[in-house]
């Protein structure tokens, strides 16, 4: 089929080969797991156990009202507290610690003995009761992603298998060792929303992915798209307009164009939810760096601290500049190796110095490389004035909030103005406003 592709985006160095042909390794569980009780875009938990109880594996811990998803035990053992514990995407959450018992004793877990037979409300159901959120970063809850108002014209699915974050390869893994789980999760979400078209778009700096989804898609009707390799490809809007070449309208969702973008982990999650009942209580992690001996991609138990899963693959922390999950375009620098993995964690990445950009602002020379960047049309160096100005409600009238913050705005900026940053900012003063 034909590639449309997008305005703007970065060529970024890949960084893919440390670990693109590196298969999963499961990880054996630490002696304690940390589970945050925020882990979804939407409203925080509230346990269901108590400080002393036995909890088994796959075992719901925490759940809450209106727009929100449980957690549940990604191990056996003893709540031995729940208390605030440092959270990875800023400040400290109520968190569940289990002593890890080592047994692996699961819960009974239920399922769907024929999803092909079962009605929508079924299937959201069971998806929202298993945890299942976005796990390519979002986390937006799926089952409500899901279920859109029923007024909404819908005639399309993309299965975003991109990847376009240098570093992280745990998408691309799937896709060539276990291609079958995505394809019968895509079916699944297919039949909740009945739409007659499904793509999986797919970077073609990824060939082996491309060919195993294809083998795998074989009979479906579910169409494999190689696109082209650039940041950020991965971007929900980016992805519509490469494949169907739709414009989805400012402010607005993918769904004003008939369109639902789903993670390729995440139809994988949503068919271990439906057909083996399992939750969502593991992550493949992509650990690399050049301050790692030993690169890996790795099925880690949510609640892990990052400083178990960096000993483990080998961390030099006297070369360590910073330690960052997810990529390196719109990743977190975390502050402490002590925050744990959640749902939306895809990478580890321990940089070294060398790997770090040198970081000396300059004043803008208005050259407009970041406004050719953008790939939302964006004017991110007037975001830039107006944050240091503090005049957040002017940046809102140059479409702030359409920002995706992919950071190729940064990246190519020669002044290096700290324009994500001016970005983040502006946009948690609205929202600070707006509440």
């Amino acid at each position: 089929m034909k590639f449309f592709g997008f305005r703007g985006g970065v060529h970024p160095p890949e960084n893919k080969i440390q670990t693109e042909h590196l298969p999963i390794e499961k990880l054996e569980s630490p002696n304690e797991i940390f589970v945050p009780l925020l882990q979804h875009i939407g409203a925080p938990l509230n346990p269901i156990v108590n400080v002393g109880d036995r909890v088994l594996k796959g075992q719901k811990i925490a759940d809450a009202e209106g727009l929100a998803v449980p957690v549940h035990a990604p191990v056996s053992g003893t709540v031995t507290k729940i208390e605030n514990h440092v959270y990875p995407l800023s400040g400290k959450v109520m968190t569940i610690f289990i002593e890890n018992d080592k047994k692996e004793e699961w819960a009974e877990l239920t399922k769907i003995a024929n999803w092909e037979t079962a009605d929508k409300k079924e299937l959201l159901d069971i998806i929202r009761e298993k945890g299942i959120v976005g796990i390519g970063g979002a986390t937006f809850p799926t089952h409500v992603k899901l279920n859109p108002p029923p007024n909404t014209k819908l005639d399309s699915l993309i299965l975003n298998g991109a990847e376009c974050e240098p570093y992280l390869n745990s998408d691309n893994r799937l896709m060539l060792e276990n291609p079958s789980s995505i394809i019968e999760g895509i079916k699944i979400i297919k039949k909740i929303l009945n739409v007659p078209d499904v793509y999986v778009g797919i970077e073609d700096n990824k060939p082996e992915a491309i060919e195993s989804m294809r083998k795998a898609a074989e009979g479906t009707g579910i169409n494999i798209v190689p696109l082209k390799t650039k940041y950020p490809q991965g971007g929900e809007k980016q992805l519509i307009k490469s494949i169907l070449d739709r414009q989805v309208p400012s402010g607005q969702l993918p769904s004003a164009v008939g369109v639902v973008v789903q993670n390729t982990g995440t139809a994988a999650a949503i068919y271990e939810a439906v057909v083996n009942g399992k939750p969502l209580i593991e992550k493949v992690v992509t650990v690399t760096g050049k301050a790692i001996k030993n690169p890996k991609n790795l099925k880690v138990a949510i609640g892990t601290p990052f400083s178990y899963i960096l000993d483990h693959c080998g961390i030099n922390r006297d070369e360590m500049e910073r330690l960052v999950m997810g990529g390196p375009m719109m990743g977190l620098a975390q502050m402490t190796e002590e925050a744990t993995v959640v749902k939306g964690t895809s990478g580890l990445l321990a940089l070294t110095n060398e790997e770090m950009r040198p970081y000396k602002t300059k004043a803008c020379i208005s050259c407009s490389k970041c406004v050719s960047a953008c790939p939302m049309g964006l004017a991110p160096l007037m975001f830039d004035r107006l944050a240091a100005a503090k005049e957040y409600e002017a940046m809102a009238g140059h479409n702030l909030m359409d920002c995706i913050e992919c950071g190729s705005c940064a990246y190519v900026c020669p002044a290096n103005r700290p324009l994500a940053e001016a970005i983040k900012t502006g946009k948690a003063k609205l929202r600070a406003k707006k509440k």
